[in-house]
């Protein structure tokens, strides 16, 4: 059987997906290792020094959140960005796995973004600060890696204190 694998591999594609040269699996690289206690990953965020801490609200038939992880958390510029200045963690708006809310709550994952941050619609980028409160939101997916990029930059310098993320984009397009 080990020698038909790579046969099969290649006639039927059992590997997942693939990625062209120069994009890596977001969740291998963009997303952090979690056990779902978000009150640990505030002091972990700390202790590395981020800037705060990014949750990615997802579901599986969001073609929008596909369209997210196969075009821009996939590039390894956008990677290496997100990972320096924050933890990033996914979350299945529909999930039945429990975490620990950054208040300590235990709860579902379903709960945590529907009752505790009213996720509604997919995807969700929720930033959040080192003592776990939500600084900034962006419902939908981004127009490019590029419009990411600047929303990143917009959170982990500071900018969401003085102006909006659609005049921040205005002024540095």
């Amino acid at each position: 059987m080990r020698r038909l694998m790579p046969v099969f591999v290649l006639l039927f594609g059992l590997v997942g997906p693939t990625y062209a040269v120069g994009e890596r699996d977001p969740y291998e690289y963009f997303f952090n290792e979690t056990f779902g206690d978000f009150t640990e990953e505030l002091q972990l965020a700390r202790d590395e020094g981020k800037r705060g801490i990014l949750l990615f609200f997802e579901m599986d038939e969001c073609p929008f959140c596909h369209w997210m992880k196969e075009h821009v958390l996939n590039q390894p510029d956008v990677q290496a960005f997100y990972r320096e200045h924050f933890l990033s963690f996914p979350v299945d708006i529909e999930g039945e796995i429990e975490v620990t809310a950054f208040s300590g709550e235990l709860m579902t994952q379903k709960d945590f973004a529907f009752k505790k941050h009213r996720v509604r619609a997919t995807p969700v980028f929720a930033f959040f600060d080192l003592d776990g409160e939500r600084i900034h939101r962006f419902t939908g997916r981004t127009r490019d890696a590029e419009e990411f990029m600047l929303l990143g930059r917009y959170v982990a310098e500071g900018h969401y204190r003085e102006t909006s993320f659609t005049r921040f984009k205005r002024q540095h397009r």
